[in-house]
């Protein structure tokens, strides 16, 4: 099991699933039973049958159960028998987890019972009492670089749930595209979204595919992929990258830079000095109408605003920023970074909403309700955020970013990762929400690359955002991992092999040239 459960007791025996099973709930589980059948009826066939009561042998029950609250929202019980299973819970979360668990305890091969020629899945008898460690446990795709379509994105959120994992981060925007329609804005998809070509091989390469790339994402579109993900527990939040990461953005809308020049839709990776003018209204009135619309397409209560890797040069030389910075009384262009942020907090705040950020986004003072991804440096502003009240999710960029090569980063790096800071005293846990893995798509054109770059680290990252500390351990999760390998097999995955994925010390050191490059598939 991956996620490895907080507590497991074995027992003798075995409960067999066959055609004959029934299926009992509490008030409030249709959604889920319904679910759950069609689990069932996918995998092997079995049209299982509700029943409305528990006293039944060969039953699976899934029990609402108030008295639970030490597990609190998403733990669960799991209890099978030899002629029956329970999955108990507090709330349809714990439900839902014990669910996955029950479904990686399900036999890779049919077999058939004593006197009988009709094939069963057999579960062994057990005992187990779960609940995650952390409540934040993430994975971030970036569709900017290249565009995944909506059956990928529901694939993705079919493997998260498997894992108990339940933010999704939805990378919208940036430099080399606009992935999400705007009313308003229509310019955004008819121009933000294309590009004439992308650059391959490496990142200093001068080669190009020789093709244009494209794709966007309706509102109908975004509406369906989030009650997807609802479905299965899991939040989406959508990233609309600002001010900096968006020259797709500025092709569209030129008015918004601080040249306010026509320019393209970036063809190659890296950081453009084009950014969002500080100094004009009209930039505000944009982005603020962009947020209203996304507001209303996506219920989180969090919204992810970037803020990373923002040249300011051009702030340094535009009359109109000049300008902003003497009415508004600031010193310098950083200091109208911090004035920036705060006019977008502001708003989100105003609709009730709770902005995130790339860690570059804190500086003194800033509101304590926004939350920082951590992902390179400023260790200390980190900490003070923390002192301060505030959150911090970890996207350790050595350890959970998956986009980068198994050589760079091995399996057992990442397994290795711990989320909460060295020395950070006991009573600030509670702070650190937990982990989330991004993948950026410079080099993931398809959905084939994609599951080779995050199978199997993104289930050692699923564990970490799970399993207690204490009960973590690498031996035994590389053991767990070959037979979850078989559930991904089930989902067609083009995982990374064993000899892939933790190559030695001696391969990474002569072939860092190959880390770099990106591996045609």
């Amino acid at each position: 099991m991956i996620p490895l459960p907080i507590d497991i007791h074995y027992k003798k025996g075995e409960f067999h699933l066959n055609s004959n099973t029934s299926v009992y709930s509490t008030s409030n589980l249709q959604k889920i039973v319904k679910y759950f059948l069609e689990l069932i009826k996918g995998s092997n066939g079995y049209e299982l049958k509700e029943v409305d009561s528990t006293n039944n042998s060969n039953s699976i029950n899934f029990i609402l159960d108030d008295s639970l609250k030490n597990l609190k929202d998403e733990g669960y019980i799991l209890e099978v028998f030899k002629e029956t299973i329970f999955i108990k819970a507090l709330s349809e979360k714990g439900i839902f987890y014990g669910i996955q668990t029950l479904r990686q305890l399900l036999s890779d091969k049919l077999g058939r019972e004593k006197n009988s020629k009709e094939k069963i899945q057999t579960i062994p008898c057990l005992r187990i009492e779960d609940y995650p460690r952390f409540k934040w446990r993430g994975f971030m795709l970036d569709v900017s670089r290249h565009f995944h379509d909506i059956d990928t994105i529901k694939h993705v959120l079919d493997l998260l749930a498997l894992m108990k994992m339940n933010i999704f981060h939805w990378h919208l925007t940036d430099d080399q595209g606009w992935r999400i329609e705007i009313k308003k804005y229509p310019k955004l998809i008819d121009v933000g979204s294309k590009r004439k070509d992308t650059k391959i091989k490496t990142w200093w390469s001068k080669k190009y595919r020789g093709k244009p790339h494209q794709g966007f994402y309706t509102q109908d579109e975004i509406r369906e992929i989030v009650s997807y993900a609802q479905d299965r527990f899991i939040t989406v939040i959508p990233e609309i990258e600002m001010p900096g990461h968006c020259r797709a953005a500025i092709a569209a809308y030129p008015e918004l830079s601080c040249q306010k020049k026509q320019t393209d839709v970036s063809i190659k990776p890296g950081i453009f000095k084009d950014i969002f003018c500080v100094g004009q209204e009209e930039t505000f009135r944009f982005l603020e109408y962009i947020l209203s619309e996304i507001i209303e397409l996506f219920p989180s209560e969090i919204i992810h605003i970037g803020g990373d890797e923002v040249p300011l040069k051009r702030w340094k030389s535009c009359i109109n920023c000049k300008s902003r910075m003497q009415s508004e009384k600031t010193k310098n262009a950083k200091e109208l970074r911090k004035y920036f942020t705060k006019r977008i907090v502001d708003y989100l705040n105003s609709q009730d909403k709770r902005a995130i950020g790339w860690n570059e986004i804190l500086y003194e003072g800033i509101d304590k309700g926004v939350i920082a991804q951590w992902w390179l440096r400023k260790k200390d502003k980190i900490l003070n955020h923390i002192y301060n009240g505030g959150n911090i999710v970890l996207s350790h960029l050595f350890h959970v970013y998956l986009d980068y090569n198994y050589i760079v980063t091995p399996l057992q790096k990442t397994y290795s990762f711990e989320p909460i800071p060295k020395n950070l005293d006991e009573k600030h846990h509670e702070k650190i929400l937990g982990i989330e893995a991004p993948l950026w798509s410079e080099w993931v054109p398809n959905r084939e690359r994609l599951e080779w770059q995050i199978f199997p680290r993104l289930a050692a990252v699923a564990e970490i955002g799970w399993t207690l500390k204490e009960n973590k351990n690498y031996k035994t999760f590389i053991q767990r991992l070959k037979q979850f390998n078989k559930k991904l097999d089930d989902f067609g995955v083009n995982y990374a092999h064993m000899k892939e994925v933790n190559p030695s010390r001696i391969y990474r050191i002569f072939n860092l040239k190959k880390a770099l490059k990106w591996p045609q598939i």
